[in-house]
């Protein structure tokens, strides 16, 4: 269950209600979905981190904070602490000892050979690829006791334990431990099945007998172990982010205490315990590269080769995803601090009466930054000089157009998005203009890269006016005139070579992609002569 664009699953479909974003294309309207062109869907998972109240930056939204709401509320407080203390204190934990191979992970294969007097094979490289293929099993079993378990047991049974206890009911499950339950399941049968054909080799009175893994190879790396691990390791990031902000809990802080104190945690804390599947699925290919260059039969290699490469490829493709991903959410947030004032608010010059101005409602300016086709190349904080001022501005450089913005910060400091939750792509100007509960006003309409020109502006000519580091942008229509021009100051030399840089090099890309477009389209194939 990999999250793919065309295995879309549409959003909000784990939150009832009604979400509306003020400054967004997106509208959920639930039951009777509705979706808007140029809107993006994802996963379930993913759609739940997305669609967060905390990642929908509308102030609308936030509730006042009452100064006499807290008034009574320390009694309530230790009260709740102390009886969420004393139901943890009933949760039982059970001991992971019973499982047949707990005894064997921490063993040496040729422990194992003398523990059941089975002899050593004399064929050194059968014997390495013994041993290859015992590395695979015991490290399997150590992955599924001292994470997957430990993750499942301690962590979400004991989570789920208190939720039917009324505490910590507003924890989502998914969006913390996403298909952990599916993940363990699978190592499970995959260390079960690894151990059934050890034990029958180990058992076998015939000395000539030898492991058949291939079959077991096949079918978990063929089958649902690389994709159950894809769909976990794509919730990674949001569940990390949403771990960091429920740990600012108090309620939370206990629970998540009480759990890495026991002794089967072995002092790993819940974070390292929940980065172990996405280590585990990069280990896969060593390990298969260790039993393919110690198998000797062409065959039996080419096999084993074949899912090594199976396995690469999954991890290529979740890398992919990941990186879409990615982008995805930091498209929604800049689609949330974006603000798009209406053409008589951007430009003085436009009188536009009241009854008319229905007719300019710009409902698709957002879907400018639909994350579809079009990639962020570049961002940071410049000043603007205009005639009577300095500036603060913040440019966003597209793949395909330029686009200027004046930073807000709310001074009122209403209280602005979770850190917690903050996208950990977005730039620390960016976060920070976030948290305030500010954000960026476009300045002008979109340059695009094609009517784009970028020029360097010697000190000589601007250090009258107390400019340094300066460069101008200019804005030209489709017949060379320039309608629109930005004199920017970067705080460095070095600052403002990098953007001219990227600013060049993005219209160089962009120039020749639309040439192939042109060529593409007048390379026509040649007409039948009968026609």
């Amino acid at each position: 269950m990999g999250l793919v664009p065309s295995d879309l699953t549409s959003l909000g479909q784990r939150n009832s209600g009604f979400y509306e974003h003020r400054r967004s294309s997106v509208v959920l309207n639930l039951p009777g979905l509705e979706v808007f062109p140029g809107d993006l869907l994802v996963s379930d998972g993913a759609a739940d981190y997305l669609c967060h109240p905390l990642l929908l930056l509308n102030s609308e939204s936030k509730k006042p904070r009452w100064p006499f709401s807290k008034r009574g509320v320390g009694k309530d407080k230790h009260k709740r602490t102390s009886d969420m203390e004393n139901c943890l204190s009933s949760v039982k934990i059970t001991n992971f000892r019973g499982y047949d191979f707990y005894s064997l992970k921490d063993k040496t294969w040729d422990e194992v050979m003398e523990t059941h007097h089975k002899l050593l094979t004399n064929q050194l490289d059968l014997r390495k690829q013994q041993e290859a293929m015992w590395e695979l099993f015991t490290s399997e079993c150590t992955y599924f006791l001292d994470h997957l378990l430990v993750l499942k047991m301690i962590f979400m049974n004991t989570l789920k334990y208190l939720q039917t206890h009324e505490y910590l009911l507003d924890v989502d499950l998914w969006r913390l431990f996403a298909n952990l339950e599916e993940l363990t399941q699978t190592s499970l049968g995959f260390v079960n099945s690894l151990f059934g054909i050890i034990k029958d080799y180990v058992d076998a009175s015939d000395i000539s007998s030898s492991l058949d893994f291939i079959s077991v190879l096949t079918k978990y790396f063929r089958g649902s172990l690389c994709q159950s691990h894809q769909t976990y390791c794509l919730n990674y990031s949001a569940a990390i982010f949403y771990l960091e902000s429920l740990r600012q809990r108090d309620d939370f802080g206990i629970y998540l205490k009480w759990c890495e104190q026991n002794e089967q945690c072995r002092r790993l804390h819940l974070p390292e315990l929940l980065v172990a599947p996405l280590q585990r699925l990069t280990r896969y290919p060593l390990l298969l590269k260790n039993i393919w260059k110690r198998s000797m039969d062409s065959t039996e290699k080419i096999m084993i080769y074949s899912i090594k490469e199976k396995v690469e490829k999954s991890i290529r493709d979740l890398e992919g995803k990941v990186k879409w991903l990615d982008n995805f959410q930091k498209f929604r947030y800049l689609q949330e601090i974006i603000v798009w004032p209406p053409l008589w608010d951007r430009d003085k010059r436009f009188f536009i009466p009241e009854c008319l101005k229905h007719i300019f409602k710009e409902h698709t300016a957002e879907n400018i930054l639909s994350p579809t086709n079009r990639h962020l190349l570049y961002e940071g904080k410049l000043t603007l000089a205009e005639s009577t001022r300095f500036l603060d501005v913040y440019l966003f450089l597209f793949n395909d157009f330029l686009l200027v913005t004046k930073t807000k910060r709310n001074k009122k400091k209403l209280g602005g998005s979770d850190p917690g939750l903050m996208c950990p792509s977005l730039t620390p100007e960016l976060q920070a203009v976030i948290k305030e509960g500010g954000s960026c006003t476009v300045l002008d309409q979109p340059i695009p890269l094609d009517r784009l020109v970028v020029k360097s502006i010697e000190p000589l000519h601007v250090s009258v006016f107390g400019l340094r580091n300066a460069f101008l942008i200019q804005h030209e229509n489709r017949y060379r005139q320039c309608i629109a021009a930005f004199l920017l100051q970067a705080q460095t030399e070095n600052i403002k070579k990098t953007w001219m840089a990227q600013i060049t090099t993005a219209i160089s890309c962009f120039t020749k992609s639309q040439e192939i477009k042109k060529v593409s389209l007048f390379t026509l194939p040649a007409e039948s002569s009968e026609i």
